[in-house]
């Protein structure tokens, strides 16, 4: 039990931020939860399936006939009696010292205070264990760490004592113990059979707590700013169909960011059954899909479906999530699509097709192909032709020409064509952003038109009042200000709105050029993390189990956020998982 209470104490209360809630009924006046109370009273949760409020230490450790159940079992809801002087319902709640809240409080704190656990103190071990168990065990956390940076597999096929080579972890393990002795006397056979700490379990549980110091830490960065999903799908080596998930966001700094978030194992690849796992996926991390403000996907029928797509399902419940198909795929089915009008152009990649494929299907002939290569670069080094140096002169394959597996939408263009006037307004309203050539196309009116059609979600009548104040005052102060000359994009822009504070003067400017930098631009991120894909989960290990999987592509993919995170938080967090009976603090 305490077990279960310790993982719900690490969660913490459930706290979703929202603009509005719904309002109840006292009397003749509406009233309703507010978000600020959260700040104030930090053991207050809200559920929006009851619209009621909870205390979360009393929910956790009050009796199971509490003397009040209105914030452990009911929901408290009597928002009036909040606002209500003395007489809070809150402040009420929490009572004196001696009051069950306050021992429940107490409760929580105790829980989480492992080494004064009663069983921690009765098996207490001496300084030099601790320090023998950690440094054990942070040996284990760099190997870990390491391997999965790599993409390289921990375990190995045979790890039994007769083996020759027990695997990348083991054998790591091994290799830091010869370079370094203090590592080399208590790893392995020489540590207690309690406190080896190279099981696949303590493995996984490393990797587990690392990938989710990773998703916390884009959490952080996101914090209550609005994003946008980039969503792809594709096949791994075991034939699982595995849709990748990539949150777009403006950081606090003005620093536009993608950052890969999940990948999911999907059963179906339903448009139904896809919006359901993206909205679990952000909700196990209080991500709230009224923040999205744009999805992109690539242009199969399940993702863009006028009536039942991926993209269709959003907008009918966020109508500001705005959809943009992939621009890197749009321009590539183009160029395609014209240059096989051509019949010259035509006739030019179906031989040079042909010639790749008669070569890449021949072990035989792709052989000779490198060694004819070979020949050539080194009759041309001789001869001067070709520069020597480290990476030149590398033997590569022959790369056919390949279109996308997603097919050109000869409906797509037919409507751009009877929409063409209207999309050149609206293209010409998104370039009233564009900071190059001084502000040459900065508009105030296209600016607000922006703000007013496109995103009446984030600016009511009193915000588009003062945005319009604000542009105006804006084209004055800082159009010609030097240190916003000579900008190449408006992410440059954003960070240097909050580089110099002009982000707080101009507020609503700021808001807007964070919410256009939201908008999905390409699938480019989704398709790197499969390409990481085929180096993570390869066939040897295509039986990956699907948290493990996702773990390690975490780790791999957001390496920089990785390299960050302290052993002594990982241990910390590894100790709290489970009553351990080797102490490490």
């Amino acid at each position: 039990m305490d077990e279960i209470r310790r993982v719900y104490i690490k969660m913490g209360p459930y706290q979703p931020i929202k603009n509005e809630y719904p309002p109840t009924k006292f009397g003749s006046q509406n009233r309703r939860f507010q978000s600020h109370w959260f700040k104030k009273f930090t053991w207050l949760e809200y559920s929006p399936s009851k619209d009621a409020a909870f205390c979360f230490p009393c929910f956790l450790f009050e009796h199971k006939n509490p003397r009040n159940s209105a914030f452990t079992i009911d929901g408290f809801k009597y928002w009036k009696r909040v606002n209500d002087g003395d007489r809070c319902a809150f402040f009420m709640h929490i009572g004196c010292n001696t009051s069950p809240h306050n021992k429940a409080v107490e409760y929580l704190n105790n829980l989480m205070n492992i080494p004064c656990h009663i069983d921690k103190v009765i098996n207490a071990q001496s300084s030099e264990e601790k320090q023998k168990n950690r440094l054990r065990l942070i040996a284990t956390i760099e190997s870990i760490r390491w391997l999965t940076l790599q993409a390289c597999a921990l375990t190995g096929h045979d790890e039994s004592p007769a083996s020759k080579n027990h695997g990348n972890f083991i054998e790591m393990i091994k290799f830091m113990g010869k370079m370094n002795e203090s590592i080399g006397d208590i790893v392995l056979e020489k540590a207690p059979k309690n406190a080896k700490y190279t099981s696949p379990d303590i493995q996984k549980d490393i990797l587990n707590i690392i990938s989710n110091q990773v998703i916390t830490n884009i959490r952080l960065e996101i914090g209550d700013a609005k994003f946008c999903i980039l969503v792809d799908e594709a096949r791994d080596a075991s034939n699982k169909e595995q849709m990748a998930i990539v949150l777009r966001f403006v950081d606090s700094d003005g620093f536009l960011k993608e950052r890969f978030f999940s990948i999911v194992h999907v059963t179906d690849t339903t448009a139904a059954i896809l919006k359901k796992e993206i909205s679990d996926a952000l909700g196990r991390y209080d991500l709230h899909i009224h923040n999205m403000r744009g999805h992109g996907y690539d242009g199969a029928s399940n993702m863009r479906g006028s009536w039942n797509g991926l993209q269709a399902l959003f907008l009918r419940d966020f109508s500001c999530a705005y959809n943009v198909h992939c621009f890197a795929h749009r321009l590539q089915l183009a160029l395609i699509a014209a240059a096989e009008k051509e019949v010259s152009i035509w006739l030019f990649f179906s031989k040079l097709n042909s010639i790749c494929n008669l070569i890449n299907a021949s072990p035989k002939r792709h052989a000779e192909l490198h060694s004819a290569q070979r020949i050539e670069v080194a009759h041309m080094v001789a001869t001067g032709e070709r520069d020597t140096g480290r990476g030149c002169n590398q033997i590569g394959n022959l790369l056919g020409p390949e279109k996308t597996r997603w097919s050109s939408n000869f409906d797509s263009l037919c409507s751009m064509i009877d929409m063409y006037s209207s999309v050149t307004t609206v293209l010409g309203i998104c370039c009233a952003l564009e900071p190059r050539e001084n502000f040459k196309f900065f508009n105030v009116d296209h600016v607000y038109r922006l703000a007013e059609k496109f995103y009446s979600l984030d600016f009511d009548a009193q915000d588009l009042h003062h945005l319009r104040l604000q542009l105006d005052h804006y084209k004055l102060d800082i159009v010609g200000h030097e240190i916003f000359q000579n900008l190449s994009s408006i992410s440059e822009w954003c960070r240097r709105l909050v580089e110099t504070n002009k982000s707080e003067t101009y507020n609503l400017i700021d808001r807007l050029i964070r919410l256009v930098l939201t908008l999905p631009v390409s699938t480019a991120t989704t398709e790197r993390a499969f390409s990481a894909m085929k180096l993570v989960k390869i066939a040897p290990r295509n039986k990956m189990e699907a948290e493990f999987f996702a773990d390690s592509m975490v780790i791999y993919i957001e390496r920089d956020l990785v390299e960050k995170i302290d052993n002594d938080l990982i241990i910390l967090e590894f100790d709290s998982k489970k009553n351990r009976r080797a102490q490490l603090q």
